[in-house]
């Protein structure tokens, strides 16, 4: 069987745990806690990292920073996964979804303009398949209304944007605030478990606080106060040790997991271009602005009955692709508190979206056989 996804071990990551086990010091916010958050801070440039349990707590974490109100409207696409939404919906925000750019999932930038209304209070861009959403255009939108960005960032990790000015920069390094995901689907990963990235300096001091149960904890520790206690709202966010020895290993193999993904992308993308044109299928898009990260490989097909067929085929020769996601605003919960409008690129995605199998081990090329069968 080729499964969709399949986790990548390096093979440091147990030794790594048994290491944080005999420190002693287990519970979190220990030495591997603070190796991780160094190396994403030095490497992509981040003011300040924090681990978390989960991608959906670090968009928790950011939705409590950003001081969201009930009312308060909060822009982001449709096509994504429901913790996007429910993070800022837990804070009583109203979800005004934007569509899809006709050719990628990615949220249709040129259209943002017409969402904002007085009680806008962020946007948040998903970087679907770890491709960059057009920041230029979110960012100079966010400064000249006063709004604040929150990048969904969790399948994005090294993955770049470069911007009018000719800058490349990091994903999740942009916006106000960043969340990353290190679940077993993604590129690197700890099982469970996440990242909140904070990239403007107002909201560093806060975040930790937050990050410890709503208790300066964490200055305590490091001497700057004489004693701790409750000074804010907050949750048990930070993940304990032993996820952070997994993603140790993870990360010192970053680059080598990188290009193994990126190879694979390539060789779906070379491979499967003839069969695509002649089967009216659409391979992915990487807009000049943006990098590949390895993360996704996904085709769109014409119809949802060319793609039913597409799965039931490689799934009799025991591959298991995957489709996602169903539109938010049609689904069960969030359907009846949607303005009205029609999405018609999100919807088209949600019958039309297939995800091939993509993971390190991957034996990529009998999954491009049997695709041309």
């Amino acid at each position: 069987m080729i499964p969709f996804n399949k986790p990548y071990l390096t093979g440091k990551e147990t030794d790594y745990i048994t290491d944080a086990v005999a420190s002693g010091k287990i519970s979190g916010n220990g030495k591997y806690t603070k190796m991780c958050q160094d190396f994403f801070e030095k490497k992509f440039g981040f003011k300040k990292t924090l681990l978390t349990t989960s991608c959906t707590d670090a968009l928790e974490m950011a939705a409590i920073l950003i001081n969201l109100e009930e009312g308060d409207e909060v822009i982001m696409p449709s096509y994504t996964f429901v913790s996007t939404s429910n993070a800022f919906v837990l804070r009583g925000a109203k979800i005004v979804f934007a569509d899809s750019l006709p050719n990628h999932p990615n949220m249709d930038c040129s259209k943002l303009e017409s969402l904002i209304t007085p009680n806008t209070k962020a946007i948040v861009p998903v970087h679907y398949a770890g491709v960059s959403c057009d920041m230029d255009v979110i960012m100079e939108l966010a400064k000249a209304h006063n709004l604040f960005v929150v990048e969904d960032a969790a399948q994005a990790i090294d993955s770049y944007y470069t911007g009018k000015d000719g800058i490349k920069k990091a994903l999740g390094s942009i916006g106000h605030l960043a969340a990353f995901s290190f679940h077993e689907t993604k590129n690197i990963i700890s099982g469970e478990g996440g990242m909140l990235a904070i990239n403007d300096e107002q909201f560093i001091d806060r975040a930790e606080i937050i990050w410890e149960k709503g208790t300066n904890r964490s200055a305590f520790f490091r001497g700057e106060v004489d004693k701790y206690g409750w000074v804010d709202i907050g949750s048990s966010f930070l993940p304990s040790e032993i996820i952070a020895a997994f993603l140790w290993a993870q990360l010192e193999n970053l680059e080598k997991i990188q290009s193994v993904r990126k190879s694979h992308w390539e060789n779906y993308k070379i491979q499967l271009e003839n069969w695509a044109k002649s089967n009216e299928i659409e391979l992915p898009l990487i807009p000049n602005y943006a990098t590949n990260n390895g993360h996704m490989f996904f085709i769109k097909c014409k119809n949802v009955e060319q793609r039913t067929q597409i799965i039931n085929k490689l799934k009799e020769k025991n591959t298991h692709p995957v489709f996602h996601y169903i539109s938010l605003h049609s689904s069960p919960y969030y359907s009846d508190k949607h303005d009205g409008r029609i999405l018609p690129n999100t919807d088209n995605f949600t019958d039309t979206l297939l995800r091939l199998p993509l993971f390190y081990e991957l034996d990529v090329q009998t999954v491009i056989n049997q695709i041309v069968e």
